[in-house]
């Protein structure tokens, strides 16, 4: 499947939700956002919300600091 994530046109196995990407992207549980096609997608909606070919996804993680 090819997906652009942050930009860069990438190749992915066969992934339906964005709960099944953060687990291929072995993202941690807390401190991510994801944006599909423009939109913020909700942690709670991420295994509900599908991927197709072509989508675009803005992956980012919250790092703390002083």
């Amino acid at each position: 499947m090819k997906l652009i994530i942050n930009g860069k046109a990438t190749e992915t196995p066969t992934l339906t939700t964005i709960a099944e990407l953060a687990t291929w992207m072995e993202l941690p549980s807390y401190g991510t956002a994801v944006e599909l096609n423009g939109t913020v997608v909700r942690k709670a909606d991420h295994a509900s919300t599908p991927l197709r070919e072509g989508d675009q996804l803005e992956v980012v993680r919250f790092v703390g600091g002083g």
